[in-house]
């Protein structure tokens, strides 16, 4: 991969249009509403903004790994911008637009400028790609091809593309290399086991992607998880979601049931019996069990978007680059951060989210937080809430985490985050009025101890009638409540546990339609709520989420600890 070059052709093709550009980095999942293509991140610079058929520029994408499947959707909607540019690596929508161009011929150019080239160009009204030139305000930028493959294949690789495995496999090799070739990889590493992040029903997209591939006889060759689907699957019906939506949902889950994945549908897999251990090399999607499993785990494993995850559970192979490597696992930023006396668990997912603001294209390596003792179920929430703002896929905690000891790279900068930044993203989070309807946790997914935790906070205690409390939670982990008995004291005090789903799959009428502002301790949900549920949504810990359901009130001042 040519990195000096001012401007290098990603995906091929040519367009024309307008030009919106932003310096911060965006997830289409979350942030783009596919049937309309305009951007629904309340925090984001360009929300409201319709980016279908414009030349869209920025860094790099963010967040979740589903944002492929929402631009192929975009893409054979007719919706989908003319083109994308980056400044920096980018792997999520880059293999939307190869889906798109390789199954579904539709191409859509995506190209990488140097960074001052970037800059310039984001200035102008329109731009024109052509074959061989991007063309701004009458100035010509030479278009260098895309990068010419240097990948060693093994000879099972290449009886696998050749079709010795049939067509279903032979696709998944020709989009695989494809992407390891883009990402300058140089061969293929054989990964232990899979995690499916696609069986959302994010849009058609990716029921058509899931049916075409189990038609063409799929099937996983890893032991392969998968993520939270879009319905309660055994319950949909007699919830009352309509039939439009939850039948696609149900059948695009059913297709990775039959390719052989296995129906845990938890965006927990770490969780999971199967978690993989340190130094394993796995084939994961979804982005708050990435950062986990690289961060906490100690494993291996790149952001994979959306259909990639499945390629690679198809061939047992990924692209050996990024964090599969010991070199880019290291610590490119140091976070110096502030522990504040009496502090609740609110406190590690909004640094986690403070984390990623201040990181967001880079590893950063967090210190100051050992003192904190943070728990599983912290770090948990840490990790996913710094995926909703970076598009980094792992992190280091100082004395904590694993490979934090050393994993500063000697060109590391350095920033701090302080008390301050901690109350402007608080209150940034809280924008919400004080009366709420709804009480959201399980973002992701919750654990058994969670589980405990909040029946625990209940004890003695009801929920108003008028506000409703629901967990989502893997199928395990409620076996679980269930036979120890958390599962019925939870029940006993009106909470609702619900499987299969979480908060950013759920719909309407499970999501309750009355609701008007939704009281969470997700960091990752009070970043996505808002733009994906239309209501208002206030954050805190799990105390604060209790007494929300007990008076129907959040307070709107600072915590304590703050």
């Amino acid at each position: 991969m040519n990195d000096t070059a001012p401007a290098l052709s990603i995906m091929d093709g040519m367009a024309e249009g307008r030009v919106v550009a932003t310096r911060e980095a965006l997830s289409f999942w979350g942030g783009v509403d596919p049937a309309t293509g305009r951007v629904i991140d309340i925090h984001h610079p360009l929300c409201g903004e319709c980016i279908t058929g414009a030349v869209l520029m920025m860094p790099s994408s963010r967040g979740s790994c589903s944002g492929s499947g929402v631009l192929l959707d975009l893409a054979l909607t007719g919706r989908a911008p003319a083109a994308l540019i980056f400044c920096e690596a980018e792997d999520v929508l880059t293999l939307g637009a190869l889906v798109a161009a390789e199954m579904f011929g539709r191409p859509l150019p995506v190209v990488r400028l140097r960074p001052d080239i970037f800059s310039s160009l984001s200035q102008a009204k329109s731009v024109r790609i052509e074959t061989n030139a991007i063309v701004a305000d009458n100035q010509a930028i030479p278009l260098l091809p895309p990068a010419a493959s240097a990948l060693s294949l093994t000879d099972a690789d290449r009886s696998m593309l050749e079709g010795g495995e049939g067509v279903a496999v032979a696709q998944a090799m020709r989009i695989l290399t494809a992407m390891a070739a883009q990402q300058g990889a140089v061969s293929l590493v054989d990964v232990t086991q899979g995690h499916i992040d696609g069986c959302i029903y994010a849009s058609p997209a990716n029921l058509i992607f899931a049916e075409r591939m189990a038609e063409l006889g799929a099937r996983v060759r890893v032991p392969t998880t998968m993520n939270a689907i879009s319905v309660d699957r055994a319950n949909w019906r007699s919830q009352g979601v309509p039939e439009a939506f939850g039948d696609p949902a149900a059948r695009l889950a059913d297709a990775y049931v039959r390719m052989g994945c296995r129906p845990t549908f938890t965006c927990s897999p770490y969780l999971l019996d199967s978690a993989p251990g340190i130094g394993e090399a796995i084939g994961w999607a979804e982005s708050n069990a990435v950062i986990f499993a690289n961060s906490v785990l100690g494993a291996r494993t790149a952001k994979h978007p959306d259909f990639l995850d499945l390629c690679i559970a198809l061939t047992g192979r990924a692209p050996l680059s990024g964090v599969y490597l010991d070199e880019n696992r290291r610590a490119a930023r140091i976070l110096d951060v502030e522990l504040p006396d009496r502090r609740n668990d609110a406190f590690w997912p909004l640094i986690g989210y403070l984390a990623g603001k201040a990181s967001p294209d880079r590893i950063p390596l967090l210190r100051g937080l050992a003192a904190g003792n943070p728990s599983r179920d912290d770090l948990k929430a840490l990790c996913a809430a710094f995926g909703t703002t970076s598009a980094a896929p792992m992190l280091h905690v100082e004395g904590v985490t694993p490979e934090a000891c050393g994993a500063e790279h000697p060109d590391a900068d350095g920033r701090a985050i302080t008390r301050a930044d901690m109350a402007a993203a608080w209150s940034m989070l809280n924008e919400g009025p004080e009366e709420v309807e709804l009480v959201a946790i399980g973002s992701p997914h919750a654990s058994l101890a969670e589980c405990h935790a909040l029946a625990d906070a209940f004890a003695g205690r009801r929920r108003r009638p008028e506000v409703i409390v629901i967990v989502t939670a893997g199928r395990d982990v409620i076996a679980a409540a269930e036979a120890d008995g958390a599962l019925a004291r939870l029940r006993d005090s009106g909470i609702q546990v619900l499987p299969d789903l979480c908060w950013c799959s759920i719909s309407e009428p499970v999501f309750p339609p009355g609701t008007r502002a939704v009281m969470t301790n997700s960091g990752k949900y009070a970043h996505y709520g808002p733009g994906l549920s239309g209501r208002a949504v206030r954050f805190g810990s799990l105390a604060d989420c209790v007494e929300a359901a007990v008076s129907g009130r959040v307070p709107t001042a600072l915590p304590n600890w703050l």
